[in-house]
């Protein structure tokens, strides 16, 4: 049985398939039937204000986005901040400059030489070969 304590509450749960309580996911799709509710009616609204409304945190609407429970296709304000810099994006994870900056540094990486692969890495890593064991035995 694998137990942690909920991050919402502090109670002591059995964590199996959700990340909280029984209790406080049943909260939490009552706040999620709401947003949906209200964000139906207000299709104008933007994330701040639909968090400032309704009182649920942006990053919980955010993970709702992103899990697509809510979508921003009939939301046409609606957008959520990228994972690096915060800067408000209405797909994918990250913003497109943030986008190229890491394919960049990936490419600088590579033509430095910081991310070459060595094939003798993947030969010699968990494996464990007949000439191991003709090699024990000679000694």
């Amino acid at each position: 049985m694998n137990l942690s304590y909920c991050p919402k509450c502090g109670k002591l749960f059995s964590k199996n398939f959700r990340e909280v309580c029984n209790s406080c996911h049943a909260e939490l799709e009552k706040d999620y039937e709401r947003c949906a509710e209200h964000l139906r009616k207000n299709k104008g609204m933007d994330i701040q204000q639909l968090s400032d409304e309704l009182e649920i945190s942006i990053k919980q609407i955010t993970k709702w986005i992103r899990e697509g429970r809510i979508s921003l296709l009939d939301a046409p304000n609606m957008s959520y901040p990228c994972e690096s810099c915060g800067v408000l994006i209405r797909e994918a994870h990250l913003c497109d400059s943030c986008k190229k900056r890491l394919q960049r540094d990936v490419k600088n990486a590579n033509s430095s030489g910081m991310l070459q692969h060595n094939p003798d890495d993947d030969r010699n890593r968990g494996a464990y070969r007949i000439g191991d064991r003709l090699h024990e035995r000679g000694k």
